[in-house]
Formats: structure tokens, sequence, C-alpha cells
């Protein structure tokens, strides 16, 4: 009887994990056929790609392309495409050519560096298939949690099986409401979302140091969250929320609103002193109360 009831648990059930990725709690849920295996297989996938993608780390695959100039990697390669992508449709102000800065600038938030850091570069970067080449450090943090929420919310798929990963504020769509966490260290949620879109929150709230935080706008060579929060739900992915959410963050108030009202696929919250501004279709995800 024991081993029945363990094989239908293995078959059929209800998985919650909880470990450390990305700076943060990443968060899986996993709920029906073979969930067990399917977390499993999701977290896996999640420390494989940190590994892979975390620009702190020296043996890593994008510390690797920052020193050699080149590297041939699947995943790194479709975050550039996208970076890419993202570059030419906001003007610039979404930028991966500021490697340099973003290591300078997560040094100093972290405090092993006493002086932010001054200056923006710019560079050239190519792809062809999985090989990537560039003349310049590379920042791809701005897709890569998103992109670590994509791949393993893939595992969690299938027939008779739903869940969803969580990482800090990015997450592939939720199963259930979610909370928009108040930047303003008070434990009232701003809003609660009932969405099947992916969701991402950007602001300076949470990496702050001497008024300076992991924002930046490399057109205006501006350092700092305009807002005290922006939050974005996107359907194409959760790399396109993280995208839009760092970009809107980097924006004055107005152009913010343009870009986000402008950008189909997506909806988005900006606090900006104290006030709320949404796009005409945000409040479309958020729970009726």
């Amino acid at each position: 009887m024991t081993g029945s009831l363990a094989s239908v648990c293995e078959r059929f059930g209800d998985t919650h994990r909880a470990f450390s990725c990305c700076d943060t709690t990443f968060r899986i849920q996993a709920t029906g056929i073979r969930a067990e295996t399917a977390a499993t297989a999701a977290q896996e996938t999640a420390e494989s790609l940190e590994a892979q993608l975390n620009a702190f780390d020296e043996v890593s695959a994008v510390s690797q392309l920052n020193r050699e100039g080149e590297i041939a990697n699947e995943h790194i390669a479709r975050i550039v495409r996208r970076g890419l992508e993202y570059n030419d449709r906001t003007d610039g102000v979404f930028d991966i050519y500021q490697g340099r800065l973003e290591h300078e600038l997560k040094t100093f938030l972290r405090g092993d560096s006493e002086t932010p850091p001054d200056g923006f570069d710019t560079g050239t970067v190519r792809t062809s298939g999985s090989h990537v080449t560039t003349d310049i450090k590379l920042d791809l943090n701005g897709l890569a949690k998103g992109y670590i929420v994509d791949r393993p919310s893939e595992a969690l798929g299938g027939v008779g099986r739903r869940g969803f990963v969580s990482g800090g504020g990015d997450m592939s769509p939720p199963t259930g409401p979610v909370a928009i966490e108040s930047p303003y260290g008070d434990d009232t949620p701003l809003k609660i979302l009932d969405t099947d879109w992916y969701v991402a929150t950007s602001g300076g709230y949470r990496r702050s140091r001497n008024g300076t935080d992991h924002v930046y706008d490399p057109t205006t060579e501006s350092l700092g969250s305009r807002h005290e929060l922006v939050t974005v739900v996107a359907r194409r992915d959760c790399m396109e929320a993280d995208a839009l959410a760092t970009t809107l963050a980097a924006l004055p108030l107005a152009k913010a609103r343009e870009l986000a009202s402008e950008w189909v696929g997506i909806e988005a919250l900006i606090i900006h002193d104290g006030v709320f501004h949404t796009t005409d279709g945000f409040e479309t995800h958020v729970l009726d109360t």
C-alpha cells in the first residue's frame, strides 16, 4: 500500500521549491502528473543557466565572452539577439553594450568600491547561430533573469500538469493571484495581479547605495531609476517583461508612459512620486476586489 501511495504521489502531486539563484530566491510550483520530476528539471535548468550567465563568476560563459571576445553558446546567442532587438526598438535606452559599467556599478552597490562608475561605452557585437563575437564587454543582466525564468517554466508544462517559476519579481504566468510588493517598506500590496501573462518588476528600492541603484540610461548617461517601481506584464515571455521594466525605469515619466502605451503586447504600472500611472489595459490583469 505504501509503495502504491508513493507511486501515485509521484504521478500526481503538488510540489513547491525555493532555492537561491541570481542573487534572489527562486520559487517553483508544479501541480499534476509527475510534478516532482518536473520541478527538479526546472530547478536544474535554472541553476545551469545561472552558472553560464553569471557575469560575476569568472568561469561562466558570459565572463569568458567578455574576457575573450567570442563564445559558442546557444543561450547567450539568443539573449544577445533579443538585446539587439530591444536596443533598436528603444532607441538605445536598453543597451547591452555596457558590460564594463554594469560590472563596476554592481561592485559599487555591493560595497566593494567607494565610487560609482563613470562614462558609457560603445562597441559592436555579432551573432551567427550559437556563435557570438564582440569587441566590448556586454551587459546581459537586463534579460538574463527573465530568460532564467522562461526556460525552466517550459519544463513545468505538459498534459495534466501546470506550474510557474518566480524569481525575485520576475515570473512566468502565475497559476493564481500574485501581489505587487510595495516599494515603501509596508506589507500592503500595491495591486493583486490575476493574469496569464509574464510579469517583471524593476525599481531602485531593492538595490541602492547613496542614492544610486542598478538602473541606467546610456542615452542621457545617467544612473538611477526615475520611478519608485515599474511592473510590466508581457504576453510574449518574461524576457520581454524584464527588458521593458528595466527600460521604463530608466526613462522620464512622459517618455516611459508613451513607450509603454505604444508597445503592443505589454501593459505597465509606473509609480512616480507616489502616483500610480497605468497603461489603458493594465487593470484587466488586476484582480477585481
